[in-house]
């Protein structure tokens, strides 16, 4: 391929991609979208469990996080079951969102998870988070929520496969109703979209039981190298959380991907006290 694509297109290509269940996903711009099949192929002849690779023409959109796909070589259709620390994730990529880069931070967060908690998935999609943490932990119920009707759809279908019904619950719902309903009943709130999380933080503190409990909050965060993207999140976190008259603690930061150029997504582990 490099022989065939001229160096001054070669640097703009993205040379990164992620590959869900058996199906590939490559981000075209511009500059690399007329060598789409090129890449696809290659992709395919470098990868032999790859069945299908897709073209990510736009970025991340909308309510429910979409993309649009479109098909380059091999099978045409969008859905798969993707494997992941020993469960299985069915999905449609053309109609839920889904990242196989935050595999790390689904088992990490599983590993804190003490026995008998109840836990708010904000914003669930087709339930990994959720289900991860079931598997992997003795929680008492994980309600997944997510406004999604396709990946709510997905969401019970991968609990089923992964027989962890009556832990995970599944809820098609917007986050705050069903923070709400819960107030003062959860012990762990999961914030998984960084595009809402700060607005819906004031329903993640209202949901958590009185005494102690736990946000895992993320976010997208700009910052030039002479700034740190870890403390600019946790100025507006504070910020909010102050407004609130929320007590609390930073326990755990750490970026858990660049985005972009000088963009970043990060998570923090907060201690909140009511």
């Amino acid at each position: 391929m490099m022989e065939i694509v001229p160096d001054e297109d070669l640097k703009n290509i993205y040379n990164s991609f992620d590959i869900i269940g058996d199906i590939a996903v490559i981000r075209l711009n511009e500059y690399s979208k007329k060598y789409g099949q090129l890449i696809a192929q290659a992709i395919m002849k470098m990868h032999h469990n790859v069945k299908v690779v897709l073209g990510q023409i736009s970025p991340v959109h909308g309510e429910f996080r979409l993309r649009k796909l479109e098909h380059l070589v091999g099978e045409n259709r969008t859905t798969t079951i993707h494997k992941e620390s020993g469960c299985l994730f069915a999905v449609d990529l053309n109609k839920c969102y889904f990242s196989p880069r935050l595999f790390y931070e689904r088992l990490r967060i599983a590993k804190l998870v003490g026995c008998g908690e109840t836990i708010l998935n904000m914003f669930a999609g087709v339930g990994c988070f959720s289900i991860v943490i079931a598997k992997k932990s003795d929680v008492e119920k994980v309600y997944s929520v997510d406004v999604n009707p396709d990946a709510v759809w997905f969401m019970r279908e991968n609990v089923r496969l992964n027989s962890v019904h009556g832990r995970v619950i599944p809820i098609e719902s917007d986050a705050k109703e069903i923070a709400k309903r819960l107030r003062q009943k959860v012990d762990r709130v999961l914030m998984p979209l960084p595009e809402k999380a700060l607005d819906y933080l004031p329903y993640a503190v209202e949901a958590l039981k009185p005494g102690c409990g736990w946000i895992h909050y993320y976010d997208f965060e700009h910052a030039y190298k002479c700034e740190d993207p870890l403390e600019k999140v946790k100025h507006k976190v504070r910020e909010k959380l102050e407004s609130l008259g929320a007590a609390f603690n930073f326990r755990f930061a750490r970026i858990v991907r660049s985005t972009g150029p000088n963009w970043y997504q990060v998570v923090l582990d907060i201690s909140v006290s009511k």
